[in-house]
C-alpha cells in the first residue's frame, strides 16, 4: 500500500517512525459527465483568469483569499515550517476508554506502518500497551493543511488511526426527536425485544453492496444491447395503524426468513377504555365466561326465589284447608248435639202431656 504521509508517533520521549496508509477504499461506481446529444466527454480545464490560458498541474499552488478578495500565496514549505509539533508528528496526548469516543466524531481510517527495522520494537511496545490497558490513544496530527484529532487502536497486529472531528464540528441533535409526547407500553417493548432476538447477529463479511451490483447489471445489459431487468414493485408505504400487529408480523417474517416455524407471539393485548367497560363478545355465538357466570347466578337466584315462593304458597293453602276442615267438623258436632238435645226435650214434653210425638221430617239437601 502506498503511504500518504510520513512522520513519527510521539509517545512521551519515545519516537516511533511510521508511514500513514489508507485503511479503506471505495468500490462505488463512478460516472463521467457526457454531452447527451453525441455522447462526448465533458471535461473541466484549469484556466488562469488573468492570462486566460490553460495551465498544468505543476503550475498550480495554494492561496488564501482574504476578506477583501486579495489572494495570499501559501507554499508547501510554509506549511512544513509551522511552529507546531504536529506538523510531522502524531502526538499522543491521552489514553482513554474506548466508550468515551462518540462514533459521530469518527472520520477517515488509516493504518500506521512501522518505518523500518528500528521502529519495530517501539511500535510493538505501543501496540501491546494499548491491548493490555483496553484503552485508546487520543492524538493530534496535521494532514492536508490542517491540524486534526485522532484515535489510535489495535486492529490485529497493527495500529490503526481514526481521524476524529473536533467536538465543535459535531452538531447537536436539536429539533430532530419527535415533539409529541409518546408512551411506549411494556408489551410493545417486549415485542421489539423479540424481534431483535429473532433477527439476531450477522457476519459483516456476508453483507454486500446490492446497489452497486444492480448498477453493474444495468451497465452490462446496455453494453450488450439488451433491456435492463425491470425493477420489482416498491413495498407499500402505508401508515402503520397498529404497532403491535406490525411488530408481530415482523417477528413472524424474520422467523420464516431463517427457516424457523412461526409461532404466535405470547402477547396479551391491553383493552382500551371503551372495551374495558363492555364485556367482550365471542365470535362463536357463546357468551363470555364472565357474562355466563352472571347469567347463571341470576337464574339460580331467580329459581331459588321461585321455589321458595311456591313452597310458601302451598303451605298456606294446606293450612287453610286444615282450618276449614276443623271448622266444618266442629260445626257438624255442634249441630248433632243441638239436634239430640231438642229431640230429648220434645220427647219429655210429649210424655208429660200424653200426646204422641210426631216425627219431624228434615228434607235432605241435594248434592249438586
Amino acid at each position: 500500500m502506498r503511504s500518504i504521509w510520513n512522520g513519527a508517533i510521539s509517545f512521551g520521549l519515545v519516537s516511533i517512525p511510521i508511514k500513514l496508509v489508507n485503511a479503506t477504499e471505495s468500490h462505488s461506481i463512478s460516472f463521467r459527465q457526457i454531452h447527451t446529444e453525441d455522447g462526448g466527454r465533458i471535461r473541466y480545464r484549469k484556466v488562469c483568469e488573468l492570462e486566460e490560458r490553460e495551465v498544468s498541474s505543476a503550475e498550480i499552488g495554494k492561496g488564501y483569499e482574504d476578506a477583501d478578495g486579495t489572494i495570499i500565496p501559501i507554499t508547501d514549505e510554509d506549511l512544513a515550517q509551522l511552529p507546531i509539533p504536529t506538523a510531522k508528528t502524531i502526538e499522543i496526548v491521552a489514553f482513554v476508554p474506548a466508550d468515551r469516543i462518540d462514533p459521530l466524531q469518527m472520520d477517515a481510517a488509516y493504518y500506521l506502518q512501522a518505518g523500518g527495522a528500528p521502529a519495530a520494537k517501539p511500535y510493538t511496545l505501543l501496540r501491546e500497551a494499548l491491548k493490555r490497558s483496553n484503552k485508546v490513544a487520543i492524538t493530534k496530527y496535521a494532514l492536508r493543511g490542517r491540524e486534526r484529532l485522532g484515535m489510535l487502536r489495535v486492529v490485529g497486529d497493527a495500529i490503526a488511526m481514526h481521524g476524529l472531528l473536533w467536538p465543535d464540528e459535531v452538531r447537536a441533535p436539536e429539533g430532530v426527536a419527535p415533539d409529541a409526547s409518546v408512551t411506549v407500553r411494556d408489551k410493545e417493548l417486549d415485542l421489539a425485544d423479540a424481534l431483535m432476538d429473532t433477527l439476531g447477529e450477522v457476519d459483516l463479511e456476508d453483507l454486500h453492496d446490492e446497489y452497486r451490483e444492480a448498477v453493474e447489471e444495468v451497465v452490462a445489459a446496455k453494453a450488450a444491447g439488451e433491456a435492463p431487468r425491470e425493477a420489482p414493485a416498491p413495498p407499500s408505504s402505508g401508515k402503520v395503524l397498529d404497532l403491535m400487529a406490525a411488530l408481530e408480523k415482523s417477528v413472524r417474517a424474520a422467523k420464516e426468513s431463517r427457516g424457523e416455524e412461526p409461532e404466535q407471539a405470547d402477547v396479551t393485548r391491553l383493552p382500551s377504555r371503551k372495551s374495558a367497560r363492555t364485556a367482550p363478545k365471542r365470535t362463536d355465538g357463546k357468551k363470555s365466561t364472565s357474562t355466563a357466570k352472571k347469567t347463571t347466578a341470576t337464574k339460580s337466584t331467580a329459581g331459588t326465589k321461585s321455589a321458595a315462593g311456591t313452597k310458601t304458597t302451598a303451605a298456606r293453602k294446606t293450612a287453610a284447608k286444615k282450618t276449614t276442615a276443623k271448622k266444618t267438623a266442629a260445626n257438624k258436632t255442634a249441630a248433632k248435639r243441638s239436634t239430640a238435645s231438642t229431640s230429648t226435650s220434645t220427647s219429655a214434653s210429649a210424655s208429660a202431656s200424653g200426646k204422641p210425638t210426631a216425627k219431624k221430617t228434615t228434607p235432605r239437601k241435594r248434592t249438586a
